[in-house]
């Protein structure tokens, strides 16, 4: 509330569904990360006070911060029944911290682009995004394709796993009339909006059964998230995998060739009908 008064255009925010995200912590929950707002209070030379959302409690952090400031504060656990009445203590971190020590979600951050071209042009990645994905009724894919996947068009033929790895992937949506209207409409974009397709790595059909004429970005949001979800934890996962050591994974492959198969022999899982 302290972000985000009262205001005639926010008036009919409470019919939105709600996020319920981990961030959004409630008043009793006992958290380590928390996001909090600094407040007018001295804390002397060594640190401020942070409303964290912590009831009847203010928590002092490490630094010396303008009121009014919004940051990410980690706390001990512990701290929330040992630390004294109306005050308890806590460290700045960066607003990746959670995410990256923890693996929790911890919102989103938004950048304005003033065209379609400054979207890719502006990226705060170095090398820019390594995977676009550009959303359209008329894609050259459809994601029920059971071959579909994540791939860039040259490695499609390949069978180099390497290819298939992204680190950073942007998607997408365009209006009513689709990204091809947003490329047209953009005069420094050497493209026409009929090739489109050719910013993007894959040019896909999120919803090819659609019953409606058209679909709305909001709702385009939640189903292509929700259908690239599976394809984007399988990057993280393979990732993850790669990180393993050598000797793990070799360790692992020479336990399988060991085992051995016999259809004489009864499965563990089988019924005693089966067995009978």
């Amino acid at each position: 509330r302290k972000f985000f008064p009262m205001h005639p255009d926010l008036q009919f925010a409470g019919l939105l569904p709600p996020l319920d995200a981990p961030h959004h912590l409630r008043r009793g929950d006992v958290a380590s990360f928390r996001e909090g707002v600094v407040v007018d209070k001295d804390a002397g030379e060594d640190g401020s006070y942070v409303d964290c959302g912590v009831p009847n409690t203010l928590v002092q952090i490490d630094r010396v911060l303008s009121p009014g400031l919004r940051c990410t504060v980690q706390l001990d656990p512990k701290s929330y029944a040992t630390s004294k009445k109306g005050s308890m203590k806590g460290v700045v971190v960066s607003p990746t911290t959670p995410r990256d020590q923890d693996g929790i979600y911890w919102g989103y951050t938004t950048r304005m682009a003033s065209s379609i071209k400054a979207i890719f042009d502006e990226c705060p990645y170095e090398g820019g995004y390594d995977m676009k994905v550009g959303t359209s009724e008329r894609g050259d894919v459809s994601i029920d394709n059971p071959k579909f996947r994540l791939a860039k068009k040259e490695s499609l033929k390949k069978s180099d796993v390497d290819e298939e790895r992204f680190n950073h992937l942007i998607i997408v949506f365009g209006g009513v009339a689709g990204i091809e209207e947003s490329v047209d409409a953009d005069e420094s974009m050497p493209l026409s909006g009929e090739d489109s397709k050719k910013m993007f790595d894959v040019w896909v059909n999120i919803a090819p059964y659609q019953g409606s004429r058209t679909i709305r970005t909001e709702e385009a949001v939640f189903i292509t998230l929700s259908r690239l979800s599976p394809y984007i934890s399988k990057n993280g996962m393979a990732s993850e995998a790669e990180k393993a050591s050598p000797m793990k994974q070799k360790a692992v492959v020479k336990k399988t060739d060991d085992v051995e198969f016999s259809d004489e022999a009864v499965s563990e899982e089988s019924s005693d009908d089966e067995e009978s």
